[in-house]
């Protein structure tokens, strides 16, 4: 059985960590290297960095954070926001990012997964989605959630997956910030369609959350911001809360 994943979130703006609720009030959250650096010793099981600014601003990552962050970690670290193309993706990886998050990029223009995956593997390429429910569906947003598509997301994950995307990291507008618990409704049914590992993304405020989302959403990793930077929880607590609920997890 594989093991689950607790992943901290950084999310950038300006050079800044910040969090919001519902992609917006947003508030500072502190400096990226030194939290990098605080879920390192942690023993998080990677760190995932997005600049949540960078595709609506139309400019590339901040790349000196990438590399300050980078240096201070040695978990996977996966960064995302602004990248457009092989070469965004491969300087990402060369600033020290183990993975690169693509998201309305690929809405833009999907070969970029495929074009990603070739070039790097499969395993390098997360397809980052941000949906929101409406009446029975979920829908796709991009530009950090500012602009709503047409687009299904249980339609998209399975596109993004055959695509070549080695990871999925979905995120529920709807959840995102509100500490009452992830979607685990859209969870369950997007593990269903798809083969490739999914990260649960907004709506962590409690032992329980956690616990729910691996549990009956399915997912394979749980990603965290609001609960760890204000110290509401710790990753040590965390997993050891869930190795007691019998959930597979490394110390």
């Amino acid at each position: 059985m594989l093991t689950k994943r607790i992943i901290p979130c950084l999310d950038i703006d300006k050079g800044r960590v910040v969090k919001g609720v519902n992609f917006i009030n947003i508030k500072d959250a502190g400096d990226p290297t030194e939290l990098a650096e605080f879920y390192n010793s942690e023993v998080a099981d990677e760190l995932v960095f997005l600049d949540i600014t960078a595709t609506h601003e139309g400019r590339k990552t901040l790349i000196d954070v990438v590399k300050k962050v980078s240096s201070v970690v040695f978990i996977p670290l996966t960064v995302g926001g602004g990248i457009r193309t092989i070469n965004d993706m491969r300087i990402m990886l060369e600033a020290g990012a183990d993975k690169v998050s693509l998201n309305s990029s690929a809405i833009k223009n999907s070969a970029i997964i495929t074009d990603c995956s070739k070039e790097f593997g499969a395993q390098c390429v997360v397809s980052a989605i941000d949906v929101k429910k409406e009446g029975d569906d979920w829908i796709v947003y991009t530009h950090g959630g500012r602009n709503k598509t047409n687009i299904n997301a249980l339609e998209w994950v399975k596109n993004v997956e055959e695509l070549g995307a080695g990871e999925i990291l979905l995120t529920s507008m709807d959840k995102d910030g509100s500490n009452n618990g992830y979607d685990n409704e859209l969870l369950e049914k997007v593990n269903n369609i798809v083969n490739i590992p999914v990260i649960a993304s907004g709506g962590a405020g409690s032992l329980k959350h956690l616990y729910e989302a691996l549990k009956f959403g399915k997912a394979d990793a749980i990603l965290a911001a609001s609960i760890c930077h204000f110290g509401i929880l710790s990753i040590k607590e965390v997993k050891n809360y869930l190795i007691k609920n019998k959930i597979n997890i490394r110390l």
